[in-house]
């Protein structure tokens, strides 16, 4: 099984001015994170406005990433989705496509028990093949249900699929706990990208990066620098990513990665509604501080 490792960018979805998937751009950039170098890509999560996309523009999104990669990055498909129906479609489809395992949302808004949490990621762990590798996603600011360790382990007695976690909440605690499931034999990949280090230095596996998109290059260094050896240099490189969080709002607009990776020569990707483009200003103001932050690189 490949797991997730290193810097793994949440792509954004790209759609056109008349609210398609933008098929095209989408190829040139998963060409342009694969160029960075980034280690695993994992669209159609959060950052890819999952929400607001149909099964069927999920799926062409999945595929056409996984066939624009062909194998020179690792690809893990977000397939968590409002009822576990739609969830082990999406799920069933990731592994007919040939990706190489998926990350599941815990179920959001409508809050689970315990028992209903179980259920959910056993159903959808036992709907592909033992050898296909699922990361269960704890986003509870978002999703309104948390997934507390204890209640992994019961999933973890009943499947053998499930290898570690995706956790974007800043508790390292909880990290730590998440780190001993299956007796510390429990892949975990933080997602706040500013700990990327941190979370390293514990254990983690690598960091589920929203804001990699405006630049990875000092997030794959964090990870080269580590793996090397280099605490002090790894440090920097951190320090550096971490100012590029603050600059483009620490994910909380993708509208913001959009622009970015404009700069970056890729097509003007739209926003989806609700969500709005920037306007003119913000592009402006935003642009001055990558301007700052790029003279730093």
């Amino acid at each position: 099984m490949k797991k997730m490792h290193g810097v793994i960018t949440a792509m954004v979805t790209p759609f056109t001015g008349d609210d398609q998937v933008d098929v095209k751009t989408l190829k040139a950039y998963t060409d342009y994170l694969i160029g960075k170098s980034v280690h695993c890509l994992y669209p159609a999560g959060t950052t890819g406005e999952m929400l607001k996309m149909s099964a069927a523009e999920r799926k062409l999104v999945a595929e056409t990433v996984v066939r624009q990669a062909a194998g020179r990055a690792t690809v893990y498909i977000h397939a968590g989705a409002m009822t576990t129906k739609e969830t082990v479609e999406l799920a069933k489809h990731a592994h007919s496509i040939g990706a190489d395992g998926i990350g599941v949302v815990t179920p959001q808004f409508f809050c689970v028990n315990d028992r209903e949490m179980e259920e959910f990621f056993v159903a959808v762990s036992q709907s592909v093949p033992d050898d296909f590798p699922v990361y269960a996603y704890c986003i509870p600011q978002c999703a309104a249900n948390d997934l507390r360790p204890e209640i992994i382990e019961k999933i973890l007695k009943r499947t053998k699929n499930i290898v570690g976690v995706k956790y974007s909440y800043p508790d390292f605690l909880r990290v730590k706990n998440y780190l001993l499931c299956n007796n510390g034999g429990f892949s975990v990949v933080v997602g706040t990208d500013r700990l990327f280090l941190a979370g390293l230095v514990m254990g983690c596996d690598g960091t589920v990066s929203g804001c990699s998109n405006a630049d990875p290059s000092k997030f794959v260094e964090t990870y080269q620098k580590f793996k090397a050896g280099d605490l002090e240099g790894a440090r920097a490189a951190q320090a550096l990513a971490s100012e590029l969080c603050e600059i483009t709002g620490n994910g909380a607009n993708m509208a913001i990665f959009k622009y970015a990776l404009e700069r970056h020569g890729l097509p003007s990707a739209r926003m989806r509604a609700p969500a709005l483009d920037l306007t003119d200003e913000e592009k402006k103001a935003l642009a001055a501080k990558l301007e700052v932050y790029e003279r730093k690189l």
